[in-house]
């Protein structure tokens, strides 16, 4: 029973693993099971597979808000994810009163790597990543730790830095990024790595 509890607060606020983490005043919504082997270990994975039935639209172009002058860590983030958007958009408003994170959506056209510490839309597409102001990558779980800490919510991933639940959370939260597009019902990576490349040029050629 206490490993069971100690892994609600070890994955990503989309995951569930036996129960919410979070309470919400959504209506309930059809979850669908992934099981997973890991170390002798199984998990259920569960992942909200009806996220058309209460739609997240991530900001774009004219709807980003201005980036604190004093943030302490950079979140690369995807905006065509919609679960991942849905925890975007928690920080971002918690982040209200703490402006201590910088958002930045690799989905956006204009996205730099040279911006990010050469970080392009292929490795961060991979699982998540985010650096601080001293310039220090981090990824995964470690990332989410991070993040969580700078707007008042450290005791959720706290219970990580401990093992064998930081092992879990890590296994756990590599299956999310590795069938996060499959989860999400986007095409496999390859595709949508193309389709960015062919819509860069069309842009091209539209402005040149």
């Amino acid at each position: 029973m206490a490993l069971r509890a100690a892994c609600l607060l070890s994955v990503p606020r989309y995951l569930q693993l036996q129960a919410h983490l979070h309470h919400s005043a959504a209506p309930p919504q059809r979850l669908t099971s992934f099981p997973v082997h890991q170390s002798g270990f199984k998990f259920g994975i569960r992942a909200i597979s009806e996220a058309a039935a209460n739609p997240v639209t991530p900001k774009k172009e004219n709807e980003r808000e201005s980036a604190p002058e004093n943030w302490k860590i950079k979140m690369l983030y995807d905006g065509d994810c919609p679960l991942c958007m849905r925890e975007v958009n928690m920080l971002r408003e918690r982040n209200k009163s703490y402006g201590t994170i910088k958002f930045v959506d690799i989905s956006s056209e204009d996205y730099s790597p040279e911006d990010n510490l050469g970080l392009d839309y292929k490795t961060v597409m991979g699982n998540i990543h985010a650096i601080l102001s001293d310039g220090t990558v981090v990824t995964d779980v470690e990332a989410f730790r991070k993040l969580y800490e700078q707007v008042g919510l450290r005791w959720v991933y706290a219970i990580t830095k401990y093992e064998p639940i930081g092992t879990i959370a890590g296994a756990v939260y590599s299956v999310w990024a590795k069938y996060r597009l499959q989860i999400t019902g986007r095409p496999p990576l390859e595709e949508v790595l193309e389709l960015r490349k062919k819509n860069k040029v069309s842009n091209y050629l539209l402005t040149a």
